[in-house]
């Protein structure tokens, strides 16, 4: 990465983005920070980032419904996904929407850097030697599912054949750890 490129940091936790945006400073970006979508679209359009790192679930929005208004106004710009609910839906979807990279939280800096960089796939990546547990099975599929509803709750409920309530609390959990 070339010093002097701005870069768009959109993440609803306040603390995340104050110490990313310290740490790229450090590192000789221009840094701009986002909280929500809007403001990310309201700062893009302004200045048009090189370089963006994007949670996957904002506090009123997804990522993912971002990624291409992002590109669309800034269509050279490197995009890295950061999520603490990762999917292999969601990493899927996020890579066909025109991210570079897909990382799980916590995430620092000099990863975010690495996976910015990146232009292509490693094969060298270790592949898990155990299959993943039914709770994690389960997890990836409520995702793929909300993914195909457009993350609405009720017609992914519906589609699952569970209560609204059920998967609203199953959406409140953390991802079940491989």
């Amino acid at each position: 990465m070339q010093d002097s490129q701005h870069l768009l940091i959109v993440d609803d936790d306040e603390m995340f983005c104050h110490v990313m945006q310290r740490a790229m400073v450090r590192r000789g970006f221009e840094v701009m920070v986002a909280v929500d979508a809007e403001e990310a679209l309201t700062l893009a359009r302004q200045t048009p980032p090189d370089i963006a790192t994007l949670d996957l679930k904002l506090e009123h929005s997804s990522g993912l419904k971002l990624l291409p208004e992002l590109l669309a106004i800034a269509p050279d710009c490197r995009v890295v996904v950061l999520t603490g609910y990762s999917s292999i839906a969601t990493a899927v979807e996020a890579i066909k929407l025109g991210a570079v990279n897909y990382l799980c939280k916590p995430a620092d800096a000099d990863e975010i850097l690495a996976a910015l960089d990146r232009e292509t796939g490693d094969p060298d990546t270790e592949v898990a030697d155990n299959p993943p547990s039914i709770n994690r099975v389960t997890w990836e599929h409520i995702q793929k599912v909300l993914q195909e509803h457009d993350g609405n709750i009720s017609a992914t409920a519906r589609a699952l054949g569970m209560h609204r309530r059920t998967l609203q609390r199953k959406l409140q959990k953390r991802p079940v750890r491989r």
